[in-house]
């Protein structure tokens, strides 16, 4: 137990620099004037570097332990902090966004590792009876995503307030500290690797492990479609009035909702297991209710697409609407969410559960980056009301890619 507390803890605090991180950059090159696309750009080397990192962290860490890898997560954000307070204002926009991409790629190698390493933690540490794995799994899951919601208000309140290099500095100094203190107290009972690990093992042999990974692709595509830039930027242009007070209320009210949204989401896949009473249900039961949860997903951003479609620009209304929308999308979408966690660990093996859990977040990586290229390509295209409608389709594609698994 205090080996999955040690895990929990380390992987809290990377998740909280995480979204405070992905915050600041948003909001501050916005306020450079970077178009969506170029926002946009600013994450796919995160995205590309999350998926092969989880293709190869999980040979790594069964070949070389997983405390190597989770250490190696969180060194590797302090310096990808401390390259970003390098950043030259007399740069060129292109200049600018390659460096950018750069540091964001090391960071993307950076989360992957320490997600990896704690996932796969929980298929070795936690109980298994009466929903045990389940439970477990929800927690590291839900809380993750709630630590991370803070972050976006953290990030969004530290550029309000002390900028955007204090802000950097000051949570490269934090982790830099948790870092230390998790490699001195990590306490024995993660396993320290295999020499006889092959890489060609990542490549898993399970159906289900390899549909319910292509169903991830598309459920995390459809959520970042919209969460990367069309919703920040949307609701900007509406809170915005283009002074710098007026900036800095639009930072905590763009924040603020990010936060909310991901702190939800957080609570609900935390709760998932009570949600689906999945203490009395057979898995062949758990796998049937994540293709009813992937549809019951679908409805929410195709109603949300309508709505905007029809309102045809920026309304009161429709702000409320959206509002509403996504927060039953974040519910909703939790449980999809945590189901999938749940499934990835239960379909496979004790020995090859860093490989598994690796090329699943590979595809969750995947899903990250179409998602995000789409985010701003579709905003910059038809808006709003074409971001929910892309959303709405890759819901369906997850939907019907999830009738593939059996128990």
């Amino acid at each position: 137990m205090s080996a999955y507390v040690a895990v929990t803890a380390a992987y809290w605090a990377f998740m909280l620099t995480d979204g405070a991180l992905r915050m600041l950059v948003l909001l501050h090159f916005h306020t450079l004037g970077f178009s969506p696309v170029a926002l946009a750009y600013l994450f796919v080397l995160y995205e590309i570097a999350g998926m092969v990192t989880n293709l190869t962290a999980g040979w790594i860490a069964a070949r070389f332990g997983l405390t190597s890898t989770l250490y190696a997560g969180l060194g590797l954000q302090v310096v990808a902090l401390l390259a970003l307070t390098q950043l030259d204002p007399a740069w060129t926009i292109g200049a600018s966004v390659a460096f950018v991409m750069c540091v964001q790629g090391a960071s993307g190698v950076a989360k992957d590792l320490a997600k990896m390493s704690s996932k796969s933690a929980v298929k070795l540490l936690a109980p298994t009876q009466d929903g045990g794995l389940f439970r477990w799994v929800a927690v590291l899951t839900g809380s993750k995503n709630a630590i991370k919601g803070f972050g976006f208000l953290l990030g969004a309140a530290l550029l309000a307030t002390v900028g955007f290099t204090g802000s950097i500095l000051a949570m490269a100094a934090v982790l830099t500290v948790i870092l230390v203190a998790v490699a001195v107290f990590m306490p024995q009972g993660l396993p320290r690797g295999r020499k006889g690990a092959k890489f060609t093992e990542v490549f898993s042999k399970s159906a289900n492990v390899n549909w319910l990974s292509a169903a991830r692709v598309f459920l995390f595509g459809a959520r970042d479609v919209w969460f990367v830039v069309g919703i920040p930027i949307y609701f900007y242009a509406v809170l915005s009035d283009g002074t710098t007070e007026g900036n800095r209320t639009a930072f905590f009210l763009i924040g603020g909702f990010m936060a909310v949204w991901i702190i939800l989401y957080g609570a609900v896949q935390a709760a998932a297991p009570r949600i689906l009473g999945a203490a009395r249900r057979p898995e062949s039961d758990l796998v049937q209710a994540a293709r009813r949860w992937a549809v019951a997903l679908f409805f929410v951003p195709v109603a949300l697409a309508l709505a905007l479609f029809f309102a045809g620009g920026p309304q009161s209304w429709m702000t409320a609407t959206l509002v509403v929308g996504l927060l039953v999308f974040g519910v909703i979408f939790a449980v999809n969410s945590s189901l999938h966690s749940y499934l990835i660990l239960a379909f496979t093996q004790s020995e090859r559960v860093t490989m598994d859990v690796g090329f699943y977040y590979m595809a969750n990586a995947g899903g990250r980056l179409l998602g995000t290229v789409l985010s701003g390509l579709t905003y910059q295209i038809g808006g709003l009301s074409l971001v929910m409608a892309t959303a709405a389709f890759m819901v369906a594609l997850a939907a019907l890619t999830s009738t593939r698994l059996r128990a």
